[in-house]
């Protein structure tokens, strides 16, 4: 889309992306730019007003992230967060610098002077810090208009030039009026809640009609919400150009592939090419433990296969794709942000393929999606199913990927999501799926000593796809999922019920050995939660990126105990 009603000038927060969603669920188009972005690629966008991100640098390192400072002269009004309020601080003249006391987590917030960017919140209000450098004085020609404990300039303003800052983080959820600030914000700029998706419906299919003409599109589908949407897009679009391709990789679940092509042919009446390359990637696998390796190889195989596939029609230009707006965060497209996914092809293709990228989804999010599908017409079925990525099984396998392991796994899936659909906690859940560890256990069964494979499971809520936390499941639940894994999956001893509390990076090495010496016959699942929290916790990392993070597991754990 040419035009963002306000832009967002990324500067690495991982947060950024929740600010372009908040202001979108309030009906305002909102895109994110990289904080280098030119005066001129401002311009062309034709925003109402700019927002300054937070991110991981600080405004007085000799590398600092800075702006085009003709930002400044556009007359918009300009809305600085964390570091881009500390941003707006040093370029007027403020003292900003490393604080006695980082600032992680909750805060209240008092408001001092009544205005329209405050309108709604309410006084002593809980917001969200993650900051570690402080603004020590305000700027020449601001007001305070709200200060916490730890920060005495904690939100402020130029009135005249429309120019507020705040230290803490609206977006996130933790901050209670955040949204109603940043609403606040919008309605300053002017701007109006025009923007859904059957608008946004409309815009991608006239200008996929536009961009590909006469050619032809190649659509690599999953069976998945994403890949599902951009096929009926591209369907509604260029029926008579669009060639949709199907790969089984050998890396699927249980009849998986039956069920893509059933729904493509039957249910979206699109023509499917179905490929069988399970055998090329299980080759190409074979000994590689390494998760990350493991996503490189299948990434990379995924490309060789479709390029072969376009070598076989005429005019095939365009290789279309369901990447999404959290994709393109998380790989460090846009801004200073820190690549999280490296198996999405969102930097662009290999040198060496000929035909270009179609992402009509690059610009929203999971949820936006399937509100998506559903304006398209897809069934339900498909646009809330659970997010299955493209390595699939393969990076559910800690150790080698290989037919037993996949077998295993697969049979211990249909079960988890078999209970959670008969108990009605599957459409409750953002994802659930089981994992195989590298790790044997050993137990009793019967009579004898057994010593065989460990699974575990992972359950968590989210809306969007880039914040989540477990899913607090029903214990009984819990106990039937275990007990059926056991009794129903041969090879399979141990069932860890491991509820992981995940935010930015799932850490896929997780080494479970230190409690995996129990089994279900010594403890309950209750009794367990304590010590796979607590141990879970020991593998992350605390440092200025995930100290939130800690706080609110310290919090769970005390709960669970």
């Amino acid at each position: 889309m040419k035009n963002a009603d306000i832009l967002v000038l990324d500067f690495g927060s991982q947060y950024t992306q929740l600010i372009a969603r908040r202001l979108r669920e309030q009906g305002v188009y909102t895109e994110l730019v990289p904080f280098n972005a030119s005066i001129d690629t401002i311009k062309a966008k034709n925003p109402k007003g700019i927002i300054l991100s937070g991110g991981p640098a600080s405004v007085y390192d000799e590398n600092a992230y800075f702006c085009d400072e003709a930002i400044f002269e556009l007359g918009l009004p300009i809305l600085g967060i964390c570091y881009g309020m500390q941003l707006i601080a040093h370029k007027n003249g403020a003292n900003v610098a490393p604080a006695a006391h980082k600032e992680y987590g909750k805060a209240n917030i008092e408001i001092i002077k009544e205005c329209d960017f405050m309108s709604g919140v309410e006084n002593n209000s809980v917001v969200w810090m993650s900051h570690s450098d402080k603004v020590n004085e305000l700027p020449k020609g601001f007001e305070v208009i709200a200060k916490s404990q730890n920060s005495e300039f904690c939100v402020f303003g130029d009135f005249e030039r429309k120019i507020y800052a705040m230290q803490f983080h609206p977006e996130v959820a933790h901050s209670e009026f955040g949204s109603v600030m940043l609403k606040n914000f919008a309605k300053i700029c002017g701007c109006e809640s025009t923007w859904n998706m059957g608008s946004f419906a409309k815009t991608q299919i006239a200008a996929i009609k536009e961009k590909v003409g006469n050619d032809k599109v190649l659509c690599a589908v999953s069976g998945g919400v994403d890949s599902s949407v951009v096929a009926a897009l591209l369907a509604t679009a260029v029926p008579e150009n669009l060639i949709v391709v199907f790969v089984d990789n050998g890396l699927l679940r249980t009849n998986e592939a039956k069920q893509v092509e059933e729904m493509f042919k039957l249910k979206l009446g699109v023509n499917l090419i179905s490929i069988d390359a399970s055998d090329l990637f299980l080759g190409r696998l074979k000994g590689v433990t390494d998760p990350e390796k493991k996503r490189k190889i299948i990434g990379e195989t995924f490309i060789e296969v479709f390029d072969a596939e376009a070598k076989k029609h005429s005019n095939v230009k365009y290789l279309a794709q369901g990447t999404l707006y959290t994709d393109i965060i998380e790989s460090s497209v846009v801004g200073a942000s820190k690549t999280i996914k490296s198996h999405h092809n969102v930097g662009g293709l290999p040198d060496w393929m000929k035909f270009e990228l179609i992402e009509p989804l690059r610009e929203i999010f999971k949820d936006e999606v399937r509100a998506l599908g559903l304006e398209l017409g897809l069934s339900r079925d498909v646009v809330f199913r659970h997010p299955f990525p493209g390595p699939g099984l393969a990076i559910r396998i800690m150790g080698e990927v290989n037919e037993p392991s996949l077998e295993l796994l697969r049979k211990a899936d249909v079960i988890l999501r078999e209970e959670l659909k008969s108990s009605g906690w599957y459409d409750k859940t953002w994802q659930a799926f089981c994992v195989l560890l590298n790790v044997n256990s050993v137990g009793v069964m019967g009579d004898n000593r057994t010593y065989e494979n460990a699974v575990c499971i992972r359950v968590v809520d989210a809306s969007d796809g880039m914040t989540a936390s477990f899913s607090r499941l029903p214990y009984d639940l819990l106990e039937n999922c275990s007990r059926r894994i056991i009794n129903e999956v041969d090879g399979i001893l141990f069932f860890e019920c491991a509820m992981e509390y995940f935010m930015k990076v799932v850490d896929e090495d997780y080494d479970f050995r230190p409690f995996l010496s129990l089994s279900l016959k010594e403890t309950s699942v209750k009794d367990m939660m304590p010590l796979i929290q607590a141990q879970l916790l020991s593998k992350i990392k605390v440092d200025d990126n995930s100290i939130d993070l800690y706080n609110e597991m310290q919090e769970d754990i005390k709960m669970w105990r």
